[in-house]
């Protein structure tokens, strides 16, 4: 994917746009992110990439245990020999990547409508206070090209330099 053809060097351009949007005001980056994230998600078919799946584990809070206990029809015990664990930050987390949810061949979600909140706000572009999270809006723009062109695009649309 030529997107990550030079990941060193994207990652170079996505620190330098992150950088710039720390000046601006919290409510500017706010809207301008809403307006982008909508635009750029009207047109973005996510099948087409699922890099987000294929490489980074969402958090799994205990409301999502629940839910994706109730897809699967298990119970606690095999979603944790088997699925789930604690990472080292003391978060839920899938053991393994691509997350065992993905369907390789499709890219599609085996519980898609059960999936963790964090999979259904990714790359979390439109959230509140977003200027708090530009460290994440940094990680999700190296990984996701939605949320790089939306980077882009707010970048540009700010005049910044």
């Amino acid at each position: 994917m030529e997107f990550f053809e030079n990941l060193e060097k994207l990652q170079a351009e996505i620190s330098e746009k992150i950088e710039a949007l720390r000046e601006e005001q919290s409510s500017v980056l706010d809207e301008q992110f809403v307006i982008y994230h909508h635009e750029v998600f009207e047109k973005t078919d996510c099948l087409t990439c699922a890099n987000c799946c294929k490489n980074y584990s969402p958090i799994i809070e205990q409301e999502d245990i629940a839910r994706i206990q109730k897809a699967l029809n298990v119970d606690g015990k095999y979603l944790f020999d088997h699925l789930i664990e604690m990472d080292e930050d003391g978060d839920f987390v899938f053991k393994s990547q691509p997350c065992p949810m993905l369907d390789l061949d499709s890219n599609k979600c085996k519980i898609y409508a059960d999936r963790p909140q964090a999979c259904a706000d990714y790359p979390h572009t439109n959230m509140k206070r977003i200027k708090k999270h530009l460290e994440l809006l940094e990680t999700n723009a190296s990984i996701c090209p939605a949320a790089n062109e939306i980077l882009d695009k707010v970048h540009s649309a700010l005049g910044s330099k």
